[in-house]
């Protein structure tokens, strides 16, 4: 193993483990792309060092710059983490009711936080970070939903190394958040197979699971649009909360100790184990449990668990 020179060069190249004791169907092995391991504890470091990297090379960030975002949690994190590193300063819309780890990891990290009403939740912080970066031009407002250089992150590094790991995929599922991992891992996976199925986990409409939306509640990411999305998914599966915390905690009993959007992408795996004849599914852990402690998951009843997820977000 050889040193690495940065934290920035650790981000990337996460395992694969196979979780297929908790297939329901023995012709159908599921394997989950661990991206907690990260430096900053979530997949989005990968895309917060796209996005960094190529405004960068665009000429766009200068020594000492401000970056805008809005965030719920980890894009901002991991922007913190890779700005803190390159010497930028930054400023994260946040809505006013997310859990305590991820307020405090921002602020560990050097960013500002900006508060965004609460009832709001993510897109309440998305137009509010749209009216600053129109009032502060001096800002540099990368915007994850509309970037690029999100989906490229992806394309460039998640989808290969997927392939690379396990060419054999026959499903790739994930969650449906700013589309960003779906539409590069799966826009790359389908170029090398046509036949993989790409599948999107999506919660009900008007409920929140963790790091997900559902498309009908009123935002759809631009890069969504602009990349595809539509004709990109093969299906998508709705997942509620209870599902992703139930199946979060039976991740634990095997030892993984994952967030609760691994939970829904994983309830999306097993409706999908049980629909097909045979294949091997790969789907996407974003984070670990760590900054989810606060919901109680893991601890508490689950009816609880639920509730009190209604009044904070935890992604």
């Amino acid at each position: 193993m050889t040193v690495a020179g940065s934290v920035l060069e650790l981000i990337g190249n996460t395992p694969m483990v196979d979780i297929s004791s908790l297939s329901p169907n023995s012709n159908v092995r599921i394997l989950l792309k661990l991206e907690g391991g990260n430096p900053g504890g979530s997949i989005k470091d990968r895309v917060a060092l796209s996005l960094i990297e190529d405004a960068e090379e665009q000429n766009i960030l200068k020594p000492g710059a401000t970056l805008l975002e809005p965030s719920s949690g980890n894009t901002g994190i991991g922007l913190a983490l890779v700005s803190k590193v390159k010497g930028y300063k930054l400023k994260v819309v946040l809505p006013g009711n997310v859990s305590p780890e991820r307020r405090q990891l921002l602020m560990i990290y050097g960013a500002e936080i900006i508060e965004s009403p609460g009832s709001e939740g993510s897109n309440g912080a998305v137009r509010l970070a749209n009216k600053l970066a129109a009032e502060h031009p001096e800002w540099v407002f990368l915007y994850q939903y509309a970037n690029p250089a999100n989906p490229k992150a992806h394309i460039v590094g998640t989808g290969p190394e997927i392939w690379r790991d396990c060419p054999e995929v026959t499903h790739f599922i994930a969650g449906l958040g700013t589309s960003g991992t779906l539409i590069g891992v799966g826009s790359y996976l389908k170029e090398k197979n046509p036949d993989i199925q790409v599948w999107a986990v999506e919660p009900p409409s008007g409920e929140m699971v963790d790091g997900l939306r559902n498309l009908d509640d009123g935002y759809i990411p631009p890069i969504f649009t602009e990349f595809g999305g539509e004709k990109l998914l093969d299906r998508k599966t709705v997942v509620g909360p209870k599902d992703s915390i139930e199946w979060s905690k039976n991740l634990a009993e095997i030892g993984i100790f994952a967030g609760i959007s691994t939970g829904a992408a994983l309830a999306g795996a097993i409706k999908c184990a049980k629909q097909i004849d045979s294949g091997v599914i790969v789907l996407i852990s974003p984070d670990g449990g760590w900054k989810y402690l606060s919901t109680g998951a893991w601890t508490d009843d689950i009816d609880v668990v639920v509730e009190r997820a209604k009044k904070t977000i935890y992604f």
